[in-house]
């Protein structure tokens, strides 16, 4: 099994860590395990110090790959990924008081992602679990990860149709969104007032009701017409987009309101005094 392109955050402590599917297991990004393990306020110049150090007899060097992550600024980037096993391994090397408890959550998130192999609807309960924990209504998670399903389905199409990376995902999100609510991406995020955050986790139920049939009228476009290539698949994500801006817009006239709104749930929490994790 390849990496997918969906990443998934696992939280230790409060603390977010960046992990993928690799080869059918989890790798996760080890400058995030250092800044959880040591608080450093510059965990990838302490990863480099690591790594510069001659831990013969633990054999350092092979227990990482390079894989790609979305950093702070939305852009994915080459990052150093270890899977449970390295990760044990280069922990030896870090003197932690929260060595221990890191290694039996490691371990614990390493038999989780065994079981989801085996049953995948327990995936989708423990993301749900974790939007509870974070203080998201139940009504809105049922939205969010019907909207994750729906954006799978659409990215599995691009896999199989000739779309090349993270770069065309990017561009043919664009253009759905652009269709959608005459936003790019960026754009969108600077009208809510974000930054590293998941878009899609401050969206209102209906801004994730109308990205949700953009993105499945664009997967019935690449499969009503056979799209292949990056061209054609660009095409489809306009129209797709150009669906659900319709729409938008006829709500808007309707209800004689906006939808896209600065409105957020990062924002609602600071309100109700909560801090996410």
């Amino acid at each position: 099994m390849t990496a997918k392109e969906l990443i998934k955050l696992a939280v230790f402590q409060g603390k977010e860590i960046r992990r993928i599917i690799h080869e059918g297991e989890w790798w996760f990004a080890v400058v995030d395990v250092i800044d959880v393990l040591t608080e450093s306020p510059t965990p990838r110049q302490y990863w480099g110090k690591v790594k510069k150090r001659e831990f013969t007899d633990l054999q350092l060097s092979p227990v990482w790959v390079q894989l790609k992550l979305t950093a702070a600024d939305g852009k994915k980037y080459a990052t150093d990924c270890a899977n449970t096993k390295g990760l044990f391994r280069i922990i030896q090397a870090i003197p932690s008081p929260k060595a221990e408890p890191f290694k039996q959550w490691l371990a614990q998130v390493g038999y989780e992602r065994v079981q989801e192999i085996e049953n995948p609807e327990l995936a989708q309960e423990r993301m749900k679990q974790l939007y509870e924990q974070k203080g998201y209504p139940k009504e809105w998670i049922d939205k969010r990860l019907r909207g994750i399903a729906v954006r799978q389905d659409l990215t599995d199409e691009w896999r199989t149709r000739g779309a090349k990376g993270s770069l065309e995902y990017a561009i043919l999100t664009n253009e759905i969104m652009q269709g959608a609510f005459d936003l790019k991406v960026d754009e969108y995020k600077a009208v809510k007032g974000l930054e590293r955050e998941n878009l899609r986790d401050h969206m209102t139920d209906i801004e994730l009701i109308l990205t949700m049939l953009a993105e499945a009228t664009t997967t019935k476009l690449h499969r009503d017409r056979d799209s292949q290539g990056f061209d054609p698949l660009k095409k489809d994500a306009q129209d797709g987009g150009s669906v659900a801006g319709r729409t938008r817009r006829d709500i808007e006239e309707r209800s004689g309101t906006p939808v896209v709104c600065s409105s957020n749930f990062k924002e609602l929490a600071q309100k109700k005094g909560k801090k996410l994790t």
